[in-house]
């Protein structure tokens, strides 16, 4: 029996490459035309974790011609400064990621799903709300990164964070160092201590800074003076109007910080799609639905079939 076959492709990006790997199902026939989806990485993380070996595997073995990215100016990915983590160019990679697509011969325009985890679960559905070659889209354990940045991630004091980066991007135009943040303590003990408590923070350690998870460009860095551009940024922005695509949400129902519970139930309640469902996996919390084998298949159980009525 053939296994699903993985190859890493480079395509055109603003001004720069694009790195993916883009998977193929088992018995492939690129005589034959395929539905794909767009597979997009969270915030910190890369093609090489959860939203490639994770889920455009089982969707690739499932059928689909799945593409799992890294972003620009993360990863294998071209561009420069890097760590930028830009919400409207992290949108931007998934609209290349579909002109990518649409150049295959074995790939049908007309049958193209996204894909997101965690901020990549928000990008995706920014992505849709604006490109409607997206048919139908998936957001697993997404989070809207403006609301999470203008919150969690500037401790409720936004302004002040906005000065601080202006600052440092003033000193960085007139030669001072790029100042490199790291999402995350080094290892969970370290984080417990000195004082962290929160789930989604010391899940995040222990997935992205050991073996469970851990890979060489999955790096949970960003350029702080970048950062602004988020604060400004609504992933859900003319949801009500404009997302009209059917879309599933997946959450699990043990909150964190990164507050993926509450923007899952807004987006549910806000996108204007008629088919539109959740599903609330009871007992998981955000980063179990990363890679832990049972509510990932429970996430599965509802994304297939999902997808083959939308595809």
């Amino acid at each position: 029996m053939s296994k699903v076959n993985v190859q890493n492709v480079n395509y055109q990006n603003l001004g720069w490459q694009s790195a993916a790997d883009l998977y193929l199902p088992p018995e492939f026939d690129d005589t034959k035309q395929y539905p794909a989806i767009v597979s997009t990485h969270p915030i910190g993380s890369c093609k090489e974790q959860t939203s490639g070996n994770i889920y455009a595997k089982a969707l690739a073995e499932a059928g689909y011609v799945t593409l799992a990215f890294d972003a620009s100016f993360q990863g294998e990915s071209g561009g420069s400064p890097r760590f930028v983590e830009d919400p409207s160019i992290r949108t931007s990679d998934i609209r290349f990621a579909i002109d990518y697509l649409v150049t295959l011969p074995y790939v049908d325009p007309e049958r193209i799903g996204a894909i997101g985890v965690c901020g990549g679960g928000g990008y995706t559905i920014h992505a849709a709300i604006t490109d409607h070659r997206i048919k139908a889209l998936t957001s697993i354990t997404g989070v809207n990164f403006g609301r999470l940045i203008r919150e969690g991630f500037s401790e409720f004091d936004p302004v002040s964070a906005l000065l601080a980066m202006g600052k440092q991007r003033t000193a960085e135009a007139q030669g001072a160092e790029r100042h490199v943040i790291d999402y995350l303590p080094p290892s969970v003990e370290e984080g417990r201590a000195n004082g962290i408590t929160d789930r989604d923070v010391l899940e995040a350690t222990d997935y992205y800074k050991t073996a469970r998870g851990q890979q060489p460009n999955g790096a949970t860095s960003g350029l702080f003076s970048f950062n602004s551009a988020a604060m400004g940024w609504d992933a859900f922005l003319n949801a009500e109007s404009l997302l009209t695509q059917p879309l599933l949400v997946v959450i699990g129902d043990k909150p964190g910080a990164f507050g993926a519970y509450r923007d899952g139930w807004e987006i549910y309640g806000r996108a204007a799609s008629k088919d539109k469902q959740i599903l609330v996996a009871e007992g998981y919390s955000h980063y179990d639905l990363y890679d832990q084998p049972e509510p990932v298949a429970l996430a599965m159980a509802e994304i297939l079939p999902f997808f083959e009525r939308h595809l």
